[in-house]
């Protein structure tokens, strides 16, 4: 059995510091497909389950290749998460600027579609199941490791801090506003879905159960109930 490396997952700056290191074109390639295979490892067999040579085939490359661009699949779970995050923002703030004329109809704002908007806060239907399980891990692995923990907190922290700013100012083009204090709503708004997105996955645990994707009857009301018109 090969013995994987030490890495220096305990300390934070090593995490944080790899996290944000300025990639060649060539480099952020195989970090892409390296992270595209994580995705469906982890999902599959979860963190502690997943081995790195199982990633690094799925991959198509060489562990050399893995230590090249991650010291261990912790900080591989954490750059999964900073990706998903990168990629739910830009869908949010594209979405929202192509949706913004359907937001009002006839003067009455239209509620269905701001919630259709808001719904890519979380990855498309077809990676429901996947990223409730990923989720899980995550936040599992952040409160058993702190060297894991804060990095996550610090997401999270951005996450919630620029989809507040986003939705903001995709409610302020309807002439809306939060009913509550910008963070409460973000926070109770991503609480829902993703209680709805685990919920989910309960019911259906496999692909040959059905469709997993999130039952969204409840984000709608609560978008009706967060949002009230500009004073």
């Amino acid at each position: 059995m090969t013995t994987e490396p030490a890495t220096d997952v305990g300390s934070r700056s090593s995490v944080e510091r790899a996290l944000t290191t300025a990639l060649t074109p060539r480099r952020e390639k195989t970090r892409e497909r390296l992270l595209d295979a994580a995705f469906t490892v982890f999902a599959h067999h979860g963190i502690h389950g997943a081995s790195i040579e199982a990633v690094c085939e799925a991959a198509g490359f060489t562990r050399g290749a893995f230590y090249s661009n991650f010291s261990s699949k912790e900080e591989l779970f954490l750059a999964l998460a900073e990706r998903a995050m990168r990629r739910q923002l830009a869908s949010l703030e594209s979405i929202g600027e192509e949706l913004e004329p359907d937001l009002v109809q006839d003067g009455a704002v239209d509620y269905e579609a701001i919630r259709s908007v808001l719904s890519v806060v979380i990855t498309d239907p077809g990676d429901a199941r996947q990223w409730a399980l990923m989720r899980a891990e995550l936040e599992l692995l952040a409160m058993r490791d702190p060297a894991v923990g804060r990095p996550f907190l610090a997401q999270e922290e951005t996450l919630r801090a620029e989809l507040g700013a986003a939705i903001r100012r995709i409610l302020a083009s309807c002439g809306l506003q939060f009913a509550v204090d910008e963070r409460t709503a973000v926070d109770l708004l991503l609480s829902v879905y993703e209680s709805s997105a685990r919920a989910a996955v309960v019911a259906k645990p496999t692909p040959e159960d059905g469709d997993a994707s999130p039952d969204t009857a409840v984000l709608s009301r609560l978008i009706k109930l967060l949002m009230i018109p500009v004073d």
